[in-house]
């Protein structure tokens, strides 16, 4: 049994505080996400997840074109971000965490993402699907984003990101064995 991320069902974003008070929220919208999949055997799992910087979004233009600058994630030098991850084991029923390395502005640092199984699906137009959310945290500054602009003692953009991320996969039914004898 085979089973693949469902591109259109894979969501990345993140929130981060602003002037310590509001979190604004935002996601990416070109992911490309590969790897081995076993629903019954997460231990023998393995994501790989590449985003366009470019493709950043927080519903105000002007926030973007900053964010993609040279003062946080630099979108000409460091056109992706990656994240690969390295292992994954089960923390309870249907939690899990996941190791991996983040690779963010040429920076790669191990993170740790804590999954949860949301449910099954299972249907003969959408197919055989599974839903995984994963959630973790990390310090923007250990990754070359160091832009510190403080206001009134207050920094505008805070230090702790956090990341969640959303995706089903899809059980790929088993084509007949190509090379079947033929008369």
């Amino acid at each position: 049994m085979s089973w693949q991320l469902d591109p259109y069902h894979l969501q990345v974003e993140f929130a981060v505080k602003h002037l310590g008070m509001m979190t604004v929220r935002g996601h990416f919208t070109e992911i490309v996400a590969a790897g081995q999949i076993d629903p019954d055997h997460p231990a023998a799992s393995s994501v790989d997840i590449t985003i366009q910087t470019a493709s950043i979004r927080t519903h105000n233009e002007q926030r973007d074109n900053d964010l993609r600058s040279g003062n946080f994630l630099d979108v000409p030098t460091y056109p992706t971000i990656a994240f690969k991850s390295t292992k994954i084991e089960p923390v309870g029923d249907e939690r899990f965490t996941m190791a991996g390395d983040l690779t963010i502005k040429g920076v790669t640092r191990p993170v740790t993402l804590q999954v949860l199984r949301y449910g099954e699906f299972n249907d003969p137009r959408m197919g055989h699907r599974v839903a995984y959310s994963a959630e973790g945290q990390i310090n923007r500054r250990d990754f070359g984003l160091t832009l510190s602009m403080m206001l009134d003692g207050r920094l505008v953009v805070g230090e702790e990101v956090k990341i969640m991320i959303e995706v089903e996969v899809v059980e790929q039914k088993q084509e007949q064995a190509a090379g079947t004898a033929q008369a």
